[in-house]
């Protein structure tokens, strides 16, 4: 396979031009005005980050790409899946006051903000994955598989299982519904906790393998492990955050998933991906806290290969020296300290990001293999 390209530019400006405007010349640099938009629905998929957190990617990075599909003829719109743990993202409802509440609207970003697995994260769809040795079948958020063109817009910074969030996880496990980011999380089937359950029923709707149980006499529903097939729906169902699945998917097996929904996400029509790498801190936005940047600035990249894309941020990360008064300065301190030669490695020991990358190229979405081009 060819080396893929991937664009990059720093964050150094000129006056006059701010880093939006450095950002839409970036992408067009990059190719993006190749991809014919014309009329064509172009989901942008970004993180909103947790409400607490500042260190997600701030609105006017998502305007201006906003503004280059709008001009090349597209109909964007920003979206995310909601996510699998208790928080303010766990529905669409609390997922938009907290993307309005963190600044994203209709009328700073100049489009629709749509949750893609809809109001409790159920609505999804399986989407075949080519190659998938893990996953056969992907579940998605039915708004991210119904627009035309794919776009990706990431904040690359730590993460404290997979070593960095980037392209791949962005998509793999942001474009996941609730059941989806279960399916790669997590083994095994869901369990019920008795103490948070209302008995409300709303789960028994979801479930269609009599996978559930309701115990009319303790008014509580109960998983038949016989007939549960570990689909998941159920979590999406519940309100009351009494769902949760046992037996946490090891890291290799949780890298392994994440590729494969990526694949599921871009395979078969036009996409494109950003990230920039800034405000690297050590754990995901998906925290309601931000923890002091790991390493420095260090600029912006695009690419139409997620997978070149994230080799080249990495790359670029581990030729940064650390900063010394944050999570990894202090690890680095540590009288016991291993040096692992690996910036996210030596932040989070027991992250590691290389077996994903590694299975991306195996089934097919992209090279590791990349040519640099600096703007």
């Amino acid at each position: 396979m060819e080396k893929s390209k991937v664009y990059f530019t720093n964050f150094r400006t000129k006056i006059g031009t701010g880093l939006p405007t450095k950002l839409k010349q970036l992408i067009r640099k990059a190719g993006i005005d190749q991809i014919d938009m014309d009329g064509k629905f172009v989901a942008i998929k970004m993180h909103f980050g947790e409400l607490g957190n500042v260190s997600f990617l701030r609105p006017n990075y998502a305007r201006a790409v906003v503004d280059v599909v709008k001009e090349l003829g597209g109909k964007p719109f920003l979206t995310d899946c909601n996510t699998l743990y208790p928080g303010s993202r766990k529905n669409a409802l609390e997922h938009l006051y907290c993307a309005w509440e963190n600044g994203f609207s209709p009328l700073s970003v100049d489009c629709p903000i749509l949750i893609g697995d809809g109001l409790k994260g159920t609505d999804d769809v399986n989407v075949p994955v080519k190659g998938g040795e893990y996953v056969k079948e992907a579940k998605i958020g039915r708004a991210v598989m119904d627009a035309d063109i794919f776009i990706s817009l990431t904040h690359f910074k730590g993460h404290e299982c997979t070593g960095f969030g980037g392209a791949i996880k962005n998509i793999g496990m942001g474009c996941g519904s609730r059941a989806g980011k279960a399916a790669q999380h997590k083994n095994g089937k869901p369990m019920i906790d008795a103490d948070m359950c209302r008995g409300c029923k709303l789960c028994l709707k979801e479930c269609a393998n009599n996978g559930l149980v309701f115990d009319e006499a303790n008014k509580k529903m109960t998983v038949d492990l016989e007939h549960c097939v570990g689909c998941g729906r159920c979590l999406g169902a519940c309100n009351f955050d009494a769902i949760d699945f046992g037996n946490s998917a090891a890291v290799k097996e949780l890298n392994c998933r994440m590729a494969e929904y990526t694949k599921a996400v871009v395979d078969g029509r036009p996409h494109f991906h950003i990230s920039l790498v800034m405000d690297i801190s050590p754990n995901c936005d998906c925290h309601c806290e931000n923890d002091a940047p790991i390493l420095p600035d260090v600029g912006m990249f695009a690419s139409f290969d997620p997978l070149a894309l994230d080799q080249a941020c990495a790359d670029a990360c581990l030729r940064q020296q650390p900063l010394p008064d944050s999570q990894l300065g202090d690890n680095m301190r540590k009288a016991d300290f291993e040096d692992h030669h690996d910036h996210f490695t030596n932040s989070r020991p027991e992250s590691e990001w290389k077996t994903c990358l590694e299975h991306a190229e195996k089934i097919g979405l992209g090279t590791r293999e990349y040519e640099l081009i600096e703007m």
